[in-house]
């Protein structure tokens, strides 16, 4: 077998998760939610003594003026960045657009910006705070409901572990960096093994309306999907199993 064949062999299983499968066999026992099992919680909980910061309401933000079409025909991926801040009405606005909750029915679901398979949104969005008016650099995280950051982390050396994780200059660059984690199980609650499959389509559409919002504020974004998984997860606090690093993007003004 040459090596062109050894390789097309081992990518063929691989490329299960990218197929559509029948999305009635969740087996003789059926899903968490077909078993009456409580769903989880949809959205992370602040520690008590964490500290929180307000963001600017949805209903008063100015950004984001540009029209669509105009935002669309401009959208790159961008790594140089001027190194101007952002303004906490911009990341306010930033936020929402890629994560935002719109209305919450029956406390089990979460309408959002975005859309997600069985309105599950399995993510949470920590912000890598290098230049932001108003708040210290460190790492933070969205609380969509309440619209607020909560602090997790302020101390010098976040930023530099996130570079490290990635390898990549402009994470430090950026005015902010978004780091999104996913909780599996908040699919998995309803969609079992076809869970995964449809978790990767999501955070794309997150992902992309970030883009498309830093983009009709003058600033730009990279995706990054290559990071060291262990490092990125231990800079974060998170457990690597039940919730750990999906995708991340730096964002910063753009000349």
């Amino acid at each position: 077998m040459t090596t062109d064949e050894m390789q097309a062999a081992a990518m063929r299983p691989l490329r299960e998760i990218l197929k559509s499968q029948e999305w009635e066999s969740f087996g003789a026992l059926g899903t968490p939610q077909q078993r009456g099992v409580p769903p989880p919680p949809i959205t992370k909980p602040a520690p008590p003594d964490a500290p929180r910061f307000d963001l600017i309401p949805p209903a008063q933000l100015t950004s984001g003026r540009m029209p669509l079409l105009d935002a669309i025909n401009k959208r790159r991926s961008r790594r140089v960045f001027t190194g101007a801040s952002l303004t906490l009405e911009e990341l306010s606005f930033l936020l929402w657009s890629c994560q935002g909750v719109e209305k919450v029915a029956n406390e089990i679901r979460a309408f959002r910006t975005v859309p997600s398979a069985g309105c599950r949104h399995p993510f949470e969005t920590y912000v890598l705070v290098n230049r932001v008016e108003g708040l210290q650099p460190g790492l933070y995280r969205y609380l969509p409901i309440e619209n607020q950051l909560c602090l997790v982390r302020a101390d010098d050396d976040v930023a530099m572990e996130a570079h490290v994780a990635s390898e990549e200059q402009y994470v430090l660059e950026s005015a902010a960096t978004f780091i999104w984690t996913v909780i599996p199980y908040r699919t998995e609650w309803r969609y079992l093994h076809h869970s995964h499959r449809v978790i990767l389509m999501d955070v794309g559409h997150v992902c992309q309306n970030l883009y498309l919002a830093a983009e009709s504020i003058g600033c730009g974004a990279c995706a990054l999907a290559a990071y060291d998984q262990s490092k990125m997860d231990a800079a974060l606090g998170v457990d690597g199993e039940e919730e750990f690093a999906i995708y991340l993007a730096p964002v910063g003004r753009v000349a």
